[in-house]
């Protein structure tokens, strides 16, 4: 009898765990989903919102932090991929997600300075409620979901990683997100449209 109640202890345990886990897991967009319109808050303070680059082509949201390496070492990739495709009509916009209580180089301050130390050529917001790194399903800083835009919508067209060399910009060899863009603009369809992301947990409020 014992045997049986420890037994059913521990499934209850797991069931718990398992249950707070998924909802800690955002399930998020899939490929050729529309995004759902939000609303960050720039460091300039203006309140941005998906509808604003409804006269773009496109968009590349990637959510990133401050305090991440991997999302530092990505900053000079950005600001180049911004440089080549916001003039033709894919601009990036950079979000942190993060809980900012959980790291303090995370706080808005703190991105108002960093956007200025580095000069970023995009928007760079806060998603306060962390409502929108749900809605996408962002795990990850960074993070990147491309965005094409079709009769006033957003659709999904890419999910992943920026390339295949985190640490090192110099070792490159798989240029995921030039690529989906690059195929986009051309009119065809993105060849690796998924590829796992890398960079540190995004910190969720409790």
């Amino acid at each position: 009898m014992r045997l049986i109640k420890s037994l059913l202890l521990v499934l209850a345990f797991i069931v718990r765990f398992s249950s707070t886990l998924s909802a800690q897991v955002p399930k998020g967009y899939t490929l050729g989903d529309a995004a759902a319109d939000f609303r960050v808050k720039n460091v300039d303070g203006r309140t941005i919102t998906l509808a604003d680059y409804r006269s773009q082509k496109g968009l590349v949201v990637v959510f990133t932090s401050n305090h991440c390496p991997f999302s530092k070492a990505y900053e000079d990739r950005l600001i180049a991929l911004d440089r080549k495709f916001a003039p033709q009509g894919y601009p990036v916009l950079a979000i942190m997600p993060n809980d900012p209580t959980a790291y303090e180089d995370d706080s808005f301050e703190n991105m108002k300075a960093r956007a200025r130390e580095k000069g970023y050529t995009y928007a760079y917001a806060m998603d306060e409620t962390q409502t929108v790194a749900r809605a996408f399903g962002a795990t990850r800083t960074p993070q990147v979901y491309v965005l094409k835009q079709t009769n006033g919508q957003f659709i999904l067209e890419y999910v992943g990683t920026i390339d295949d060399s985190p640490q090192d910009g110099a070792g490159v060899q798989r240029r995921y997100v030039d690529d989906a863009v690059s195929s986009l603009l051309a009119g065809r369809p993105v060849q690796s449209p998924i590829s796992k992301p890398i960079g540190c947990a995004i910190k969720w409020k409790n």
